[in-house]
C-alpha cells in the first residue's frame, strides 16, 4: 500500500491581475507604445524560452479538458503554476512515472531533456520574480512533510536551488494544526488573499507540496471610476445580470477574427503583463473553445492593430478551485496517482503516490492603473463617435508576460457577478 500525499496549487491575483505573454516569435513592430522585451540575462532568457511551445500547448489543451469538467460556468486557473508544481514533483520521480508527467506537460523527450526542463523553470521562476518589474509577480513553491518521512537531501537541495522550495516539518497526525500552519502560511505569502486553502486534511497525509503565484498589476491607462456604470451582461439567452461596467474610450490594439467569428482587444499593465480580451460573437463560444491553441494567440499578435474604440468592460472578481486530477491523468499523467507511482527520488523508496491534486485560482478587475504620461493624456478625439465595444456577454481572459512567453491565466467569464 502506497503512502499518499496531496498536491495543492494555488493562484492568487489581484487587483487588474494580468500579466502580458506574447505568444512565441511574437513581432513587436515599429509601435512606439509596444513595450519592448527587457531580457536582462540572456542565459535565462535562452533557457526558458526553449519551455515556450511547450507550455503554451499545455496550457491550452488543459484548457479544453477544464471546459469538459465544468461547461457553462466561470473559469480561471494558472497553468505555469500547474506545469511548475509538475516539473518540480518530476525531480522526485523515476521511470514511466516520471516521463509521464514531462509529456504530459507537452514536453518531446526526443527534442529536449529533462535536465534542460528543470534549468528551463528553473530560470523562468527567476525571471517572472524580477524585482525590478514594475508589476509585482512572485512565484512560491512550498513542501510540509511529516517528521517522520525523511526526503533525500539531493531531493531537496534541488527542489530548493532549482525552485526556491521552501520545507517545513508538518503534525499531519493533528489535522487541525497542520491545517492551521499551512493555511496561515499559505495567507501571509498571498497577501491575505487566499485563506482556509485547506480543509478536511486527512490524518494518513504525509506531504503537501505547494506551488502558486501572486499577481498584482496595475493597468498601463487606468480606467476613471466615475465612468463605471451598472449595465446588463447576458450570460445566455434566459439570464441577464447587472454588473458594474467601466468604460474609456481610447486607442486600443484590436482585431476582429473573421474565423473564429471573436474580436480581440488588447490591454497592457505596467511593466511586461498583458491581457488579451475575446469576445466571441454570440453562438460562437463553443467553436473557440475548442479550437484555440497557440498559434491562434499569434495569429492575433500579428494583426492587431491601432483602433479608435469606446471600450465597456465588466469590474469583476472570480475564482476557481478545482481537483485536477482527472483531467490530468486524461492527458497521460497516471502512475503517479496509483499504486504503480515510482516517487523514489524524493524518500529513496518507492513507498509514495499522490492521492489529489488541487489548484485555487482568482483574479479581481478594476479600474486602477496609472495614467500615461502628460503628453499623451489629452488624445484628440474624431468628432464622430467611435465604435462601441462591450464586454457584455461570455468572454475569454487570457494574461501573458512577455518577458518569458508565458502564459500566467486563462479565464472564461460566463457570469462575473458569480465569485467562485
Amino acid at each position: 500500500m502506497k503512502t499518499t500525499f496531496y498536491i495543492s496549487l494555488l493562484l492568487a491575483g489581484l487587483h487588474a491581475v494580468s500579466h502580458g505573454q506574447l505568444p512565441p516569435n511574437h513581432h513587436n513592430g515599429d509601435d512606439p507604445n509596444e513595450p519592448k522585451h527587457h531580457m536582462h540575462h540572456a542565459g535565462e532568457a535562452i533557457a526558458c524560452l526553449k519551455l515556450v511551445p511547450n507550455n503554451a500547448d499545455f496550457a491550452f489543451q488543459f484548457f479544453k479538458e477544464i471546459i469538459l469538467e465544468v461547461p457553462n460556468k466561470n473559469i480561471f486557473f494558472s497553468p505555469v503554476s500547474i506545469s511548475t508544481a509538475f516539473a518540480m514533483l518530476a525531480l522526485g520521480a523515476r521511470s514511466t512515472t516520471q516521463t509521464q508527467i514531462l509529456e504530459g506537460l507537452s514536453f518531446n523527450l526526443t527534442e529536449i531533456q529533462e535536465k534542460e526542463i528543470q534549468e528551463g523553470f528553473h530560470n523562468l521562476i527567476h525571471m517572472l520574480s524580477h524585482p525590478e518589474s514594475k508589476v509585482q509577480l512572485n512565484m512560491v513553491n512550498a513542501i510540509f512533510l511529516t517528521e517522520r518521512l525523511k526526503p533525500l537531501k539531493k531531493f531537496l537541495d534541488d527542489a530548493k536551488a532549482l525552485y526556491q522550495l521552501e520545507a517545513f516539518t508538518t503534525d499531519f497526525n493533528n489535522p487541525r494544526e497542520a491545517e492551521k500552519q499551512i493555511n496561515d502560511y499559505v495567507e501571509r505569502k498571498t497577501h491575505g488573499k487566499i485563506t482556509d486553502l485547506v480543509k478536511d486534511m486527512d490524518p494518513q497525509t504525509v506531504m503537501l507540496l505547494g506551488s502558486f503565484v501572486f499577481f498584482k498589476g496595475n493597468w498601463e491607462k487606468s480606467f476613471k471610476p466615475e465612468h463605471t456604470e451598472e449595465r446588463e451582461f447576458f450570460v445566455d439567452a434566459e439570464t441577464t445580470v447587472k454588473v458594474p461596467m467601466m468604460h474609456q474610450t481610447g486607442r486600443f490594439d484590436f482585431y476582429f477574427d473573421e474565423d473564429l467569428s471573436c474580436t480581440v482587444v488588447r490591454l497592457h499593465y505596467n511593466g511586461s503583463a498583458t491581457a488579451f480580451l475575446v469576445l466571441p460573437a454570440k453562438g460562437k463560444m463553443k467553436q473557440l473553445e475548442q479550437t484555440l491553441v497557440k498559434e491562434t494567440i499569434q495569429e492575433w499578435s500579428d494583426h492587431l492593430f491601432k483602433r479608435l474604440l469606446s471600450l465597456y468592460f465588466p469590474k469583476f472578481s472570480i475564482s476557481g478551485s478545482y481537483e485536477i486530477t482527472n483531467m490530468l491523468s486524461k492527458m497521460g499523467i497516471v502512475d503517479v496517482f496509483t499504486d504503480q507511482a515510482d516517487l523514489s527520488g524524493i524518500t529513496g523508496t518507492p513507498d509514495l503516490k499522490v492521492s489529489k491534486v488541487v489548484h485555487k485560482a482568482s483574479l479581481d478587475v478594476d479600474e486602477r492603473g496609472t495614467e500615461a504620461a502628460a503628453a499623451t493624456a489629452a488624445e484628440i478625439m474624431k468628432m464622430s463617435l467611435p465604435p462601441a465595444i462591450e464586454f457584455n456577454r461570455p468572454f475569454l481572459m487570457l494574461i501573458f508576460d512577455r518577458d518569458t512567453n508565458s502564459t500566467l491565466f486563462i479565464g472564461k467569464i460566463v457570469n462575473p457577478t458569480i465569485t467562485s
